[in-house]
């Protein structure tokens, strides 16, 4: 519970990472039959430029606007006690919510995690997770997993050591928090046993990499279906996504090209609805306008999920894709160019158009540039033009202009004007990156999500189209 969970959610399960790049900070939200409770939360974060502060749960969202001075005084049900993610636009962290909670919280945004304190009923456990919070920032995720094993285990050690302490030397008013908690700093370590092998693959440039014999394993009597556990783990939402990967992987056939069919009978065999909630958010990245079993997929999410919010968000994803059938006239843009000025779809009639919609964090994203760079020149000179959209915060402009240059990117090279709520991706339904999409040259659909640079269809698709 607290900043590990941020530092590992792009890999929320491996199949995600081949395929999209999710933004997400919480793993699904689930409705639950628990009785609501009632919390108060009130206090003063300074420097929010914006003045929004939202908290978030499982089927959960408040939404909070500070005071000029950045106080504010909330009383809200909730469905559960356990961890929410507090969150301002450029920081978040864990907070331990109960129906007991009548929490103050203060803190500079500008300094948030060394700033932050709690006081009132609920701030010894909210303390301590700040501290934790604060041995957890210090973790350079890529150094730690570019280190061999034995270093990689000894650094572990340290850490799990630093965390250990700073729970032994606490003095928990919630005696449940405090059993949790044990548990919770046992999932963080196993968190790292189990993710070492592709991260250190990933970030040591080590194809094929296998972890020695000798090397710790995932503990197999980990209940992974969970209820309480999922509520309160961060660490443990992570091993219940890389165990259900796992298991629908393995039951994938090579030619499978989404997971739902073998996917969707593991869900259904859970009895945590939080859980079940959760991977059925996972799956609904599958509801998309390039798989044709689309809406099947949404029928089945909408039978087995309980979380209103998460069928209301798939309802009109669901409804927006079927507007973006082949033959539909485009959404448009008109977008800042890398070069000066602004691109608008509309100025690209009389000539296809494949779209490349990315992000300079995205790892999909950057893997797939050398494959498009090869298809640029390939069709270099024929009638298609290559754009490619960055969804960065705006905050990170210059980030995707050095990647460009540093990166010799082609192309038609664009800036979207509101990352993720920019109109385009929202019209598009697009929420995970890479997304590519073709459009003809009378501003037409013709492909919604449209094979990769990486994908020998794409070629297949442009040599039909006599591009």
């Amino acid at each position: 519970m607290g900043f590990e969970f941020m530092l590992t959610f792009e890999n929320l399960k491996n199949y995600v990472m081949k395929n999209v790049a999710y933004l997400l900070l919480v793993i699904g939200f689930s409705a639950l039959a628990n009785p609501v409770e009632t919390v108060t939360v009130s206090g003063k974060i300074a420097n929010v430029a914006d003045r929004k502060i939202s908290l978030r749960g499982e089927s959960f969202i408040k939404e909070i606007t500070l005071k000029p001075d950045g106080s504010f005084s909330e009383t809200f049900k909730t469905d559960y006690n356990g961890t929410y993610l507090l969150s301002t636009a450029e920081n978040r962290m864990s907070v331990y919510l109960t129906r007991a909670t009548n929490l103050k919280i203060t803190a500079d945004n500008q300094d948030f995690y060394k700033s932050i304190l709690f006081t009132g009923k609920g701030s010894t456990e909210n303390q301590y997770i700040a501290r934790k919070t604060a041995v957890s920032m210090m973790i350079n995720q890529e150094e730690m997993y570019r280190l061999d094993e034995n270093a990689f285990l000894s650094k572990l050690k340290e850490i799990v050591a630093a965390m250990q302490s700073n729970y032994d030397t606490t003095k928990f008013e919630d005696n449940d928090f405090k059993q949790k908690e044990a548990k919770n700093i046992y999932y963080f370590e196993q968190l790292y046993f189990q993710n070492y092998p592709s991260y250190h693959a990933h970030y040591s440039k080590t194809e094929n990499f296998k972890p020695t014999a000798s090397f710790p394993k995932l503990d197999a009597t980990i209940n992974f279906d969970d209820e309480s556990a999922f509520l309160f783990s961060n660490p443990y939402k992570q091993l219940v996504n890389a165990k259900f990967n796992e298991t629908a992987e393995s039951k994938m056939k090579p030619t499978d090209q989404f997971m739902s069919a073998v996917a969707l009978p593991e869900i259904k065999k859970l009895k945590s609805s939080s859980i079940k909630n959760a991977l059925s958010q996972v799956l609904s990245y599958e509801i998309s306008s390039g798989n044709p079993n689309s809406a099947e997929l949404y029928n089945q999410l909408m039978a087995l999920s309980t979380n209103a919010l998460f069928k209301k968000d798939i309802t009109e994803k669901f409804n927006k894709i079927k507007t973006l059938s082949t033959g539909k006239p485009s959404p448009g843009f008109d977008y800042e160019n890398y070069k000066g000025g602004k691109t608008s779809l509309e100025s690209l009639k009389g000539t296809y158009v494949y779209i490349d919609v990315w992000a300079t964090w995205c790892g999909p994203c950057r893997q797939e540039i050398p494959s498009l760079q090869k298809v640029e020149e390939q069709f270099k000179g024929k009638n298609v033009r290559f754009v490619s959209i960055s969804i960065d915060a705006r905050k990170d402009n210059e980030k995707w202009k050095k990647m460009v240059a540093d990166k010799l990117l082609g192309g038609i090279q664009l800036f979207a004007d509101n990352d993720w709520n920019s109109k385009f991706v929202k019209d598009y339904g697009i929420d995970g990156i890479p997304r590519f999409i073709l459009i003809g040259p009378d501003g037409t659909i013709v492909n919604a999500d449209a094979p990769r640079p990486s994908d020998p269809k794409l070629i297949e698709l442009f040599t039909d189209l006599k591009i």
